[in-house]
C-alpha cells in the first residue's frame, strides 16, 4: 500500500507556530519521517519549531530547489510508494505555490500517490481577505519583470485587465526591491486605482492597508526589506 504525500505549510516568517498552523497539521508533521524541502538548514530549524523533541538526526531531507538535478526529482517519492508518510516543506506559506513544489505533486498525481494538503498561512488568501478588493475574482502573477524598462509597462497591463474583468490583481516582489516598486506603482497607475499593501503578514510588524493611489502618493510606507505583497484593482 502507498504512503502519502503531505504538502505542509510554513509560517511566513518568525512568529509563533501555535498562531499559524492547528493542532492537526502539527500532529502529522511530528510522525512524518521523510521530507522533500529547498533548503535543510531552514527546514530543521521549522521542525525543531514545531517540536523540540523531533530527532532530526532520524530524519531523511531530499533538496527541491533550482539546483535539483531533474533526473534526481522521481527518487524523491520513493518514500511514499513505500508505504511512508512523505512530507513537502515550502520555505514560507504554502508548498507548491509560488514554489517549486509543483513538479513533485503533479509526479505524485502521476504515481497514484495521495496528495494532502495541510491546513496553514497563505499570503496570497489573507492578503485578499484583508484587502477589501474583489474576492470573488483574483489572479495572483507572480514575480514582476525585473527590467526597469518593462516593469511600469506590466504594471499598467494588470491594472488594464483589473478594469477589463473586474479583477483583483495580486504580486511580489524581492524585498529589497520593494520601495522602487511601490515608487513605479503610484507612478503609473491611475489616481482611483486602489493598492492594498500586504506586509510583514501574521507578524507583529504587519501592515495590511488598502488606499487609491492618488491617496497613497502623500506617503507611501517603509517597507524595505520586508515580505509583501501588492493588490491592485482599478
Amino acid at each position: 500500500m502507498k504512503g502519502q504525500l503531505y504538502l505542509i505549510p510554513n509560517t511566513l516568517g518568525d512568529s509563533p507556530i501555535e498562531r499559524n498552523l492547528p493542532q492537526e497539521t502539527i500532529d502529522i508533521i511530528r510522525s512524518i519521517k521523510y521530507f522533500v524541502v529547498e533548503n535543510i538548514r531552514s527546514a530543521r530549524r521549522f521542525l525543531k519549531k514545531v517540536d523540540r523533541t523531533i530527532e532530526i538526526e532520524e530524519l531523511t531531507f531530499y533538496v527541491l530547489d533550482k539546483h535539483t538535478n531533474i533526473n534526481d526529482i522521481p527518487s524523491f517519492l520513493n518514500p511514499a510508494n513505500n508505504g511512508h508518510r512523505l512530507g513537502m516543506l515550502s520555505e514560507a506559506g504554502c508548498p507548491g505555490v509560488a514554489d517549486p513544489g509543483a513538479d513533485i505533486v503533479k509526479l505524485a498525481h502521476s504515481q497514484n500517490i495521495r496528495v494532502i494538503p495541510l491546513v496553514g498561512p497563505s499570503s496570497i488568501l489573507l492578503s485578499v481577505m484583508a484587502s477589501g478588493l474583489n474576492g470573488q475574482s483574483f489572479a495572483f502573477n507572480g514575480y514582476l519583470p525585473v527590467k526597469k524598462d518593462e516593469v511600469g509597462k506590466y504594471i499598467m497591463h494588470l491594472e488594464e485587465r483589473s478594469i477589463r474583468e473586474k479583477q483583483t490583481q495580486l504580486f511580489i516582489e524581492a524585498p529589497y526591491r520593494n520601495m522602487k516598486l511601490l515608487q513605479e506603482l503610484v507612478k503609473v497607475c491611475r489616481p482611483q486605482t486602489r493598492l492594498c499593501i500586504a506586509c510583514d503578514i501574521t507578524l507583529e510588524t504587519e501592515l495590511i492597508q488598502t488606499k487609491t493611489i492618488a491617496q497613497w502618493k502623500n506617503k507611501l510606507p517603509d517597507i524595505n526589506k520586508r515580505p509583501a505583497i501588492f493588490l491592485i484593482l482599478g
